[in-house]
């Protein structure tokens, strides 16, 4: 089921069971995992993509192995805040995984979310090869992270 917001897929979702981000790029979808008290994201892996098949089956793989109750997609809108190509491509993904798996996909605004697993690469001195090893599963980490850190909110304010 795809769910449009973050309040929305708050809802659907188990207080306290995993969730997953993924940052898709058009080689690579980076993959974070939470904590099953939904407070800290990880960066977990990246996945070479190929067809959606194989990319779904390994998507699959990892919510199984993880017990992964829900599904953050990064959304990059332009800075804006306008949807171009990239979100439409975003949301076909969604809807194709949809199919797929049962559990609730959500949308976040990733604008910037490189810039800023970038910027933390750099700070931590990471040699530039290796940041590009890691750098679409650190972004789906600041996805994710933001998308805890709301849930959290809304469920302190609730």
């Amino acid at each position: 089921m795809i769910v449009e917001t973050i309040e929305e897929f708050a809802e659907q979702i188990p207080a306290s069971s995993a969730l997953a981000g993924l940052d898709l790029g058009t080689k690579t979808i980076g993959v974070a995992v939470s904590d099953g008290m939904q407070s800290v994201a990880s960066p977990l892996s990246t996945i070479k993509r190929s067809k959606f098949t194989l990319d779904a089956d390994a998507l699959v793989q990892i919510l199984e192995v993880r017990q992964i109750a829900g599904l953050v997609l990064g959304l990059p809108r332009n800075m804006d805040g306008s949807e171009g190509p990239r979100c439409q491509s975003t949301r076909a993904f969604a809807r194709n995984l949809d199919r797929i798996i049962n559990r609730p996909i959500t949308f976040w605004d990733e604008r910037l979310s490189t810039v800023a697993a970038e910027r933390a690469l750099l700070e931590a001195d990471t040699s530039r090869s290796k940041r590009s090893a890691v750098i679409d599963h650190v972004a789906a980490g600041y996805i994710l992270q933001g998308a805890l850190d709301r849930l959290r909110y809304l469920r302190v304010n609730d």
